[in-house]
């Protein structure tokens, strides 16, 4: 009987840590698309439902918590719910970096833009659209080999980064230079 509980709970824990993926991901994508196409009506949204996301943290982490109490999972279990535990901390990070890039996106207003930086962040958000779903599946299905595919997303990630700052930074020097000869 109290195996078929834990179970029970554990499935319920994986159908909401799922379903918070799914919420996440949906922030990135429309904080993306906010950024290039400077829709700032979509930004504003993005920050609105990023209460949701919270609320997904406080529930996973409240029934993590109550499962480790109550059932005292042991050995393979136990790591699972410390698994999700640990997980949800992540995406719950990963909505508020969304959030964090709609603010930007509503201050920007007016700001000169550059068109080779946002083209460069377009393919970032679309590799991050493809890592967080990799994960997800990584989570519910994955085996050792797609483990490392999806490192290697990571990596990629980080040189989009990499890449973006360089030509941020650059763009930022011509930009500074063409103004100190106008003047």
């Amino acid at each position: 009987m109290l195996r078929s509980q834990f179970e029970e709970d554990l499935e319920k824990l994986h159908n909401q840590f799922y379903a918070m993926g799914q919420e996440v991901l949906s922030q990135i994508n429309r904080t993306v698309r906010a950024f290039v196409t400077h829709d700032r009506d979509m930004a504003k949204e993005v920050i609105e439902e990023d209460a949701e996301v919270n609320e997904y943290e406080v529930k996973l982490e409240k029934k993590s918590f109550e499962m480790i109490a109550l059932q005292q999972p042991v050995s393979q279990d136990l790591r699972t719910v410390l698994t999700v535990l640990k997980a949800v901390s992540d995406l719950e990070r990963m909505g508020d970096h969304a959030v964090s890039i709609a603010k930007a996106t509503i201050r920007m207003k007016g700001e000169q833009r550059i068109p080779v930086v946002e083209d460069e962040i377009k393919k970032m958000g679309r590799e991050v659209k493809n890592f967080v779903e990799a994960a997800l599946d990584l989570y519910l299905n994955g085996s050792v080999d797609q483990a490392y595919e999806v490192a290697t997303m990571d990596e990629n990630i980080n040189h989009y980064f990499d890449n973006i700052r360089d030509l941020a930074t650059e763009e930022i020097k011509k930009t500074s230079r063409s103004y100190r000869h106008r003047s």
